[in-house]
């Protein structure tokens, strides 16, 4: 998100960001929107009572602050149908991994690299792809290789991976603004 958001204000990429939601009251994420002037929403299941609400919240939010695409990052919570409905193929999440293979429910943080390294897979990599209802389902956008390196650990493939995610994710941005990537999803 950060990478996003700086991008977005150097000029590196069209657009703005229009609105910063997280289910975590204390996210980092949260803090960095509000230092930058951007709106900030903390949104959860729990703070407006339950499931639906939140679906509610969300997509009342997003409305209002004008928002065209979801960018999700770093954010591990199924979005409801409301939300899904209104932002239709124009919701983007980054998975740590390349799909199909290594996604799917509970697949996140170092259960994806453990999968991995398990598979004896000699690469790994950076998925990014429409959200739909089911957990890293929707089509795939764009896909960067990340190398599995002979003695890697869970963390030193993670940490290779993470590091690899915001440059990807600008690129792949400013490649579907400039219309390069319409066809293929």
């Amino acid at each position: 998100m950060r990478a996003i958001v700086d991008a977005l204000a150097a000029g590196r990429l069209a657009g703005s960001a229009r609105i910063v939601i997280s289910n975590n009251a204390d996210s980092p994420a949260l803090i960095y929107a509000r230092e930058r002037k951007i709106r900030a929403h903390h949104i959860s299941a729990t703070s407006v009572g339950g499931d639906e609400a939140a679906d509610a919240a969300i997509c009342k939010a997003l409305q209002a602050a004008g928002a065209e695409w979801l960018i999700l990052s770093g954010y591990l919570r199924k979005l409801g149908p409301l939300t899904l409905r209104q932002f239709e193929r124009r919701i983007l999440n980054i998975h740590p991994a390349l799909l199909p293979k290594f996604g799917g429910k509970g697949m996140f943080g170092r259960h994806i690299h453990e999968a991995v390294l398990a598979s004896g897979d000699t690469v790994s990599g950076i998925t990014i792809h429409l959200v739909d209802d089911e957990y890293d389902h929707g089509a795939i956008v764009a896909q960067r290789e990340v190398p599995v390196l002979a003695g890697d650990t869970v963390e030193t493939l993670q940490q290779r991976v993470m590091a690899a995610e915001p440059q990807f994710f600008v690129e792949t941005l400013q490649a579907l603004a400039a219309g390069r990537l319409s066809g293929k999803f």
